[in-house]
């Protein structure tokens, strides 16, 4: 009986000895596991001197450029566009039916013809006192009416006439002959070939670094870098209030670039100034800020910046960052505020290009 007393003591023992394990393994399995912290490269924030030059997207306009509309409506009865192919001042393009104006210009040129015999007669008659000088009167305002009539059937005739306001090159042909066509009705487009117009906009905060007459520099073709000078001769005076942009209009004198085509336009402001300066890829766009992310005490801090200068790569932060802040440049989408982090490398901004 003892024996089997000891036994018993024995094997509680052991289960009490195994429950307690099992508790401690099961809460050892249940606690949380951290994080691994966030791998990043970093940049230490500098200013150095750099190039004042505000880059903008450019629009290029045709010096003259117009859309030949007809003035009045009716049918083409004669069309002479010339696709792709420059035309002189005044050349004439095409007509409309213009029977009608004609036969009403014509019954107007037989009855004034009558008038202005009845008129003379008339007058020859008052002279002698045969008739009353009402009756004269009458006869003279007929003439001048009739008179008025031709002119304003020959104005009518001569909007049926579609003439180039200007030389030009003729863009593609948008009608045919016999078509019938209204003044909303597109005939074709003509751009006076020559200097062109490069229209841009900056925001207003660089309004002062444009003067009429001043010179911008001008890439047409971004995959050759071949920069042309345009001389600035035109400056919205009122700021867009949505965009809070100033639109410019420079004058380019070289490279006959496509109207409409898009250009890049630099504009330097002379002296370099002390910036600091990040990769454009490092900056967090937000509906309201833009961010980036500095390490502070081996964590991430998300924090609001503000942007000014930009380069091809880079962008200047005007307020948010201060010299010898830790930015970081890589691993910026895996990131979380307050999240440890752990450097990797520090890069320059060089490197980084």
């Amino acid at each position: 009986m003892h024996r089997i007393n000891k036994l018993f003591t024995f094997f509680a023992s052991l289960i009490f000895v195994g429950s307690l394990f099992a508790c401690k393994s099961k809460s050892a399995t249940n606690k949380p596991k951290e994080n691994p912290p966030t791998v990043v490269d970093v940049m230490i924030a500098n200013a150095e001197p750099v190039k004042n030059i505000i880059e903008a997207n450019g629009t290029v306009t045709a010096n003259e450029s117009v859309e030949l509309r007809p003035e009045v409506a009716g049918r083409l009865t004669y069309l002479n566009v010339p696709e792709g192919k420059r035309v002189a001042q005044g050349a004439v393009l095409a007509r409309i039916n213009s029977a009608d104006l004609q036969a009403q210009l014509q019954k107007s040129r037989v009855q004034l013809e009558l008038a202005e015999t009845n008129e003379k007669r008339l007058k020859t008659l008052l002279d002698v006192g045969g008739v009353n000088q009402s009756d004269y009167d009458a006869v003279v305002n007929q003439v001048n009416s009739l008179r008025a009539d031709i002119v304003y059937t020959q104005t009518l005739i001569e909007k049926t006439v579609i003439r180039a306001p200007f030389s030009g090159t003729i863009g593609l042909r948008q009608v045919s002959p016999g078509a019938y066509v209204s003044s909303a009705t597109v005939i074709a487009t003509l751009q006076k070939s020559g200097d062109s117009k490069i229209d841009f906009t900056l925001p207003e905060q660089y309004g002062d670094l444009i003067k009429i007459g001043g010179a911008v520099d001008v890439v047409i073709n971004a995959a050759k870098e071949v920069r042309h000078i345009a001389t600035v001769i035109a400056l919205e005076p009122e700021a867009n209030r949505q965009t809070r942009n100033l639109s410019v209009r420079a004058i380019l004198k070289e490279g006959s670039p496509n109207p409409g085509a898009f250009v890049k336009v630099y504009v330097g402001s002379g002296n370099p100034k002390q910036a600091i300066m990040v990769p454009t890829n490092v900056i967090i766009p937000d509906d309201r800020n833009n961010q980036l992310i500095l390490v502070k005490k081996g964590k991430a801090s998300f924090v609001n910046v503000k942007t000014g200068l930009r380069t091809e790569a880079n962008v200047e932060i005007t307020e948010g960052v201060k010299p010898g802040d830790t930015v970081v440049v890589t691993g910026v989408l895996f990131a979380r505020p307050n999240a440890p982090v752990k450097i990797r490398s520090v890069k320059t901004l060089e490197q980084l290009q």
